[in-house]
């Protein structure tokens, strides 16, 4: 009888080394965050991109080129800065060699955004097709890579380009499944380059970026100069750049940059802001304010440049760096003598701006004191609910755990990961409780449609069990810091009550925690409305398009389902739509229309203007028949 092996057996066998394009792909999580298909703006597809162009500002900041050029056609991307270009005798070495490069040397990159050699390389590993060519001094030199391995190296030959570097790749469509680039992601990241890069021209697809005034333009982008409370302050000095003003909006909206990486995560440097902002606040007015009252409906941004920086993760989301620059001040020291001189001188120039700073602040006040002691007993009431709470289903991992010494790596792509589906009734929570990943997937299920909270005060949060409950399973109650999912997901039937429900719930998010959705933190979770099936194979389609495609590609007559509602979606299948596959679109804001105009034309009391825009968008049966 032949021994059988024990495949658990821990022994030399078991020890495996990869080499880097293997470890890349097996594990592209640790190095571009989650996968995804491009339907959100953190999907991998436009980390590869950010990867690339990280490259390229970097250039700009050491003072050698003044534009890059995006070109996307299809799903074929194309890079081009004209800085120094690669070293001709190290182009393959550059995009193909782990920890190879020259951000390793602070002389030549001495504030760069990535220093440890590996974005490329997983952009290289990652393509099905990647191409790289060196411009410099009147030469070229170009390589070709299918899926990291060399496929053509050619020879230096003359040139008439500028110098720098073209990058062109096609992601891998085995690893970003069914993936597409919505444009207007690239969008808000290409702005955010131009923000932190003032002068820096960006040409995408033939539409040009450039800003002038750094952060002031980025705040004036995300803002409505309706809602400001005074003037946007805008501060610069060496290695730090800060702009804040106050709305009227609950919460915290700080959008934060280290070296031109937007730290969607924070970091020290956040922080740092935070404690600092409110410690000069109190100095100048004398007087020992709440931090929460100071902090409470603020927009800022701030920015800083640091000597080698240590992000928690390879995608950078979250500094971790506490000096800047090695023998340096900490950061926190940094942060808070730039505002200690430069806010204070401010606001002892312009007493107008000062006066209206205290006065927000003053407001903040008076609503938490008229706020505390219905506070209290729904925090209490909360607490004794979450003990036996049957509308969450948490899950193991959340976006604000601390990762353990080992897997660190893994654990991070975990938290990035972090959902909770907000679902209506019992029937769609128990599909999506059953078929979910328990590690990195919660659920929270509403009894029914929730109040309309359009026009009410904060009181409502807490006066309401539901609101309250989903408050507390979110830990968004003083601001974002403590987020427990990444992604909050709205999981309603795409019937009349289910569309009803999701604009409760975005009223709701947006009348007291818009900065989870200006920070890009909701989603409408998209389910199929039909099933097209035969003997051999079995098609989910999300609209009659597909449904026309799949009945095409079957032939014959094959069966096809209508699911009224999630509930009618069985537990084993809902598994293939809420996986790595999952369909959502992403809640965005148009920031040139103020928040509350919208709310009170979309949520507010019926007007001729409403009812004249359901008549003008009405669709008779005929007119859907005609579509057909």
């Amino acid at each position: 009888m032949a021994e059988v092996k024990n495949m658990f057996e821990y022994n030399e066998e078991s020890i495996r080394s990869l080499d880097w394009k293997e470890h890349i792909r097996l594990r592209p999580g640790m190095y571009i965050g989650k996968l995804g298909d491009g339907s959100a703006p953190d999907d991998g597809i436009y980390v590869l991109i950010k990867e690339v162009i990280d490259n390229c500002i970097d250039e700009y900041t050491m003072g050698h080129g003044k534009q890059v050029e995006l070109t996307i056609e299809g799903k074929t991307v194309s890079v081009r800065d004209y800085g120094r270009g690669i070293p001709l005798g190290k182009v393959v070495d550059v995009v193909s060699k782990i920890n190879t490069g020259a951000k390793y040397d602070s002389k030549a990159f001495q504030k760069s955004v990535g220093l440890n050699g590996v974005g490329t390389k997983a952009v290289n590993a990652l393509s099905q097709y990647f191409k790289v060519t060196a411009f410099r001094d009147g030469k070229q030199k170009t390589a070709e890579f299918e899926k990291g391995e060399l496929v053509n190296e050619h020879k230096e030959v003359k040139t008439s380009e500028a110098n720098g570097t073209l990058v062109e790749f096609i992601p891998d469509d085995t690893v970003f499944r069914n993936f597409h680039y919505i444009h207007e992601y690239l969008d808000n990241q290409l702005w955010n380059y131009c923000y932190l890069n003032a002068g820096l021209v960006m040409n995408f697809n033939g539409k040009k970026y450039v800003s002038r005034n750094g952060l002031l333009d980025l705040l004036i982008r995300k803002t409505n100069a309706d809602e400001l409370r005074y003037p946007i302050i805008h501060l610069k000095g060496e290695d730090i750049e800060v702009a804040l003003s106050h709305n009227n909006d609950y919460g915290e909206d700080i959008f934060s940059f280290v070296n031109g990486q937007y730290t969607t995560q924070g970091g020290t440097h956040q922080q740092a802001f935070r404690e600092a902002y409110v410690k000069v606040v109190r100095d100048f007015f004398k007087k020992d304010y709440e931090a929460s009252d100071i902090r409470t409906s603020i927009v800022a941004a701030v920015s800083v440049r640091v000597q080698e920086p240590v992000f928690e993760s390879q995608t950078k989301t979250k500094l971790g760096s506490q000096t800047v620059y090695e023998g340096g001040p900490s950061m926190k020291n940094f942060v808070l003598d730039f505002l200690a001189k430069e806010l204070d001188n401010f606001l002892h120039r312009n007493p107008a701006v000062a006066d209206a700073l205290k006065k927000r602040i003053e407001q903040n006040e008076r609503e938490r004191k008229e706020l505390a002691g219905i506070k209290k007993l729904a925090n209490e009431r909360a607490k004794k609910a979450n003990l036996h709470n049957k509308k969450l289903r948490d899950c193991r991992v959340h976006l604000n755990d601390e990762p353990p010494a080992k897997n660190k790596e893994e654990f991070e792509a975990l938290k990035k990961n972090s959902t909770i589906f907000i679902t209506e009734g019992d029937s769609a929570s128990g599909s999506i409780t059953k078929s979910r990943n328990v590690d990195s997937q919660a659920v929270f299920s509403l009894r029914g449609k929730p109040l309309n909270s359009f026009g009410l005060t904060k009181k409502v949060v807490y006066e309401n069990e539901e609101f309250n409950l989903l408050q507390h399973a979110l830990n968004i109650e003083d601001g974002l810091e403590g987020l427990r999912y990444n992604q909050v997901i709205i999981a309603t039937d795409a019937d009349v009550d289910g569309m009803h429900i999701r604009l409760l719930l975005m009223t709701f998010f947006l009348q007291f925690f818009p900065d989870l959705v200006k920070h890009e933190h909701v989603y409408i979770l998209e389910t199929p409305l039909f099933r097209v099936r035969n003997k051999q194979e079995t098609i989910y389609c999300y609209d009659e398009t597909e449904k026309k495609e799949a009945v095409k590609k079957l032939g014959g007559k094959p069966e096809i389902t209508r699911f009224k509602g999630l509930g009618e979606i069985s537990p084993e299948e809902f598994g293939k739509f809420i996986g790595q596959d999952m369909r959502k679109q992403l809640i965005s804001i148009n920031n040139e229309v103020a928040i509350h105009d919208v709310l009170d034309f979309y949520m507010g009391k019926n007007t001729p203007e409403r009812q004249d825009k359901i008549i003008e968008n009405l669709r008779t049966d005929l007119d859907l028949i005609a579509a057909e």
